[in-house]
């Protein structure tokens, strides 16, 4: 597939809510695809449209560390959380950046699936922030909104 340009903070399409999936046709396929391979490209772990430049509620995400299990929410929302965990969350549309942030340490989400199949996904701690931080970008949020304190520059460890 195809590698997009992915949204840097200050675009005005990152801060514009995202309109609901109606039917899946051969061009949201694709961008999903596109979504995919642009968060593997960028070693993230997931991925929202509108980083993409396109206001769908569209997000994939892949915490796992074979890179082989995303999980794809078509117009998802979050029917159920609890606990709490504060930790650094970064952004591939603000790089070299991160912040400390609080969310749910665990969450449940409703969605539809590829096929627009109903789905529910439960996650703890670095699912349940995913989550958390990909819906948010659905509705126009960024996490810098929720940093405490400052934020922080990303040190990159250099590869032996």
């Amino acid at each position: 597939m195809a590698i997009r340009n992915i949204r840097e903070y200050g675009d005005e399409v990152l801060v514009k809510k995202c309109k609901e999936v109606k039917e899946m046709t051969p061009r949201t396929r694709e961008l999903i695809e596109d979504m995919l391979d642009t968060m593997y490209e960028a070693n993230g772990v997931g991925l929202a449209a509108p980083q993409v430049g396109v206001l769908k509620r569209i997000v994939v995400i892949d915490v796992s560390e074979e890179r082989e299990e995303p999980i794809i929410l078509i117009n998802p929302r979050i029917v159920e959380s609890s606990g709490e965990q504060s930790g650094q969350e970064g952004c591939l549309s603000v790089p070299g950046k991160c912040g400390i942030v609080t969310r749910p340490n665990y969450v449940k989400a409703v969605a539809l699936d590829v096929d627009m199949n109903p789905i529910e996904v439960e996650g703890t701690e670095l699912l349940a922030r995913a989550i958390c931080h990909e819906l948010d970008h659905l509705d126009g949020h960024i996490y810098v909104e929720k940093v405490e304190g400052e934020l922080m520059d990303v040190v990159m460890e250099e590869e032996e």
